[in-house]
């Protein structure tokens, strides 16, 4: 939902910059229960916020700074690592900061509670959903699903063709789509990725046999060399000396077979090359799935993914 933007993509707004342009606009958010962003320039040795708003500057007290923090259920490294990056918060009054001088009030775990109880709390398995990337480790990428809540897609999750670290992916600030894939006790949200990247078909659609296409190879073994066309799709070419995971390559397409979900390659060239492939786009954006399918109706394997 709009008023429920990963942090970052609020900033910039014209409403939210009218609302930061004066006092008066700041308390006339207050009356509204606006959420609005602005960008945390300290955080003091008590872990209070500092938010820079125009000609102001504002306070989100530690126990303020996120959803967890008061109960010991979220590290104070949650507040650390907002410095010199957009935070959400709403205004709950005025008066004087730790060093006596005149400060707007703010509360970001008031923004990330409404955004749980009115948003997220309302999602099911299967639900589409904006996300921002935050951080990526080994295992899977961080987002932010909403007023800085964080969420993990973990690495299997996120395509089909298969990747040694979701740096392959994704990088920190990028825009992305995710889908519920589950909601635990407790309101955590679990997601997955690789299902708006669409289905065997609809990937295999986007080649013709006979073509020579770019694509990036994924792993070497000694029976051939695995070359992604698609982060849903990849396809095997012979095997050929002093190619390595992670260059870039050009194939040619020896045949599209259904049956097998399989793609015949002949490799080309593979190479170096220090610019990163257009992200593909999604087939799905918005929405809910129940079920999704990757496997073509006439293969006798059948890879799914039930939400329902």
């Amino acid at each position: 939902m709009a008023n429920y933007l990963p942090e970052g993509m609020r900033i910039d707004l014209p409403a939210n910059r009218r609302a930061l342009s004066s006092l008066a606009a700041l308390q006339e958010a207050q009356a509204q229960g606006s959420i609005l962003e602005g960008r945390a320039v300290i955080c003091d040795s008590g872990h209070n916020l500092v938010v820079e708003l125009g000609a102001l500057r504002g306070l989100i007290p530690r126990e303020e700074g996120a959803l967890g923090i008061a109960e010991g259920t979220t590290r104070d490294i949650a507040l650390i690592s907002r410095v010199n990056k957009p935070v959400c918060f709403k205004v709950t009054g005025f008066g004087p900061g730790p060093d006596g001088v005149f400060m707007p009030q703010l509360s970001r775990r008031l923004a990330q509670q409404e955004c749980m109880d009115r948003y997220l709390s309302q999602l099911v398995p299967g639900d589409i959903l904006n996300a921002k990337v935050t951080h990526l480790e080994p295992f899977g990428c961080f987002v932010d699903i909403g007023c800085g809540i964080p969420s993990l897609i973990p690495i299997d999750a996120i395509s089909v063709s298969r990747i040694s670290h979701p740096r392959d992916r994704f990088q920190p600030g990028q825009q992305i789509k995710a889908v519920v894939k589950a909601v635990e006790p407790g309101g955590r949200i679990c997601l997955s990725h690789k299902e708006l990247w669409g289905t065997w078909a609809e990937n295999a659609a986007l080649f013709t046999p006979g073509e020579t296409v770019a694509g990036i190879v994924r792993s070497v073994e000694e029976y051939g060399v695995f070359v992604e066309l698609t982060p849903n799709l990849a396809g095997l070419a012979e095997p050929r000396p002093g190619v390595a995971p992670g260059q870039h390559a050009s194939v040619y397409i020896k045949s599209l077979i259904p049956q097998r979900m399989k793609v015949k390659l002949i490799l080309v060239d593979a190479f170096e090359a220090a610019y990163r492939p257009a992200p593909p786009p999604y087939f799905l954006t918005a929405g809910h799935i129940s079920r999704w399918r990757y496997s073509p109706a006439c293969a006798s394997r059948v890879i799914e993914t039930v939400f329902d």
